[in-house]
């Protein structure tokens, strides 16, 4: 479903990705690993229209992607939960979902439809409807952001480190969503710096390092290579 192909991009003069390749499969959720500056971030951004590459191929569903703007990205069927403090704090919960579908605002009764089954899968949007985002926990703040996300009902989902700052009940609940999403369709690219918990969603792992593609497989391969036990597990089991 989406493709790098030699990759290249960065900011200013300088590239922080290098000739990055990247397959992930309809239906899989693939994870990118590595060190801090790694690149991570910087292939979600490429692949969401919001960093231009400076060389190679980004295709998605067959057609290239790469260079689009990030509007025209998202109605071909991509759309990123960002790391942190991505909501409106003033408005309300509902305000804030109902942005995600401001590319169908003018087909209302697709709009309703999109958001009451977004109400029914994710309690939150129904529970804290007319709160104001700023008063949520982390936890359901993260909810929220998947809820807008959906409402544009993507084919790829993008995460940018889906566990940052959650309690490991909001944790549970965040990972059991994206596998839920997964197991109805959407395929999923996620960035996560909890190694363990990120190959344990995944289907497939990928480790950046120094903007290159150090290591891919399957998540079990790479949960199970030496390097990676060593470098981010603590040391592999004995």
């Amino acid at each position: 479903m989406l493709t790098l192909a030699g990759v290249t991009a960065g900011y200013g003069g300088g590239d922080v990705l290098r000739g990055v390749d990247l397959v992930c499969a309809a239906g899989s959720i693939t994870c990118i690993v590595g060190p801090n500056g790694a690149g991570k971030s910087t292939v979600l951004r490429v692949v969401s229209g919001l960093l231009r590459p400076r060389a190679g191929e980004v295709g998605f569903s067959g057609r290239p992607i790469g260079g689009l703007p990030p509007e025209e990205v998202l109605r071909r069927g991509v759309a990123q939960v960002p790391q942190s403090q991505a909501l409106f704090p003033s408005m309300t919960v509902r305000e804030n979902v109902l942005m995600g579908g401001y590319l169908i605002r003018r087909d209302r009764a697709l709009l309703r439809s999109r958001y009451r089954a977004i109400e029914r899968r994710i309690p939150i949007v129904a529970e804290r409807a007319g709160d104001a985002a700023g008063n949520l926990s982390g936890g359901q703040r993260r909810m929220v952001e998947i809820a807008r996300c959906l409402m544009l009902a993507p084919g790829l989902i993008l995460f940018d480190e889906p566990s940052l700052g959650l309690d490991p009940r909001s944790l549970a609940a965040v990972a059991a969503l994206i596998r839920e999403l997964n197991a109805e369709g959407a395929t999923v690219l996620l960035v996560e710096q909890n190694v363990r918990l990120g190959l344990g969603l995944a289907s497939h792992g990928l480790v950046l390092e120094g903007g290159q593609v150090r290591l891919h497989g399957t998540a079990a391969e790479v949960l199970a290579h030496p390097e990676i036990a060593d470098l981010y597990l603590g040391g592999a089991p004995r």
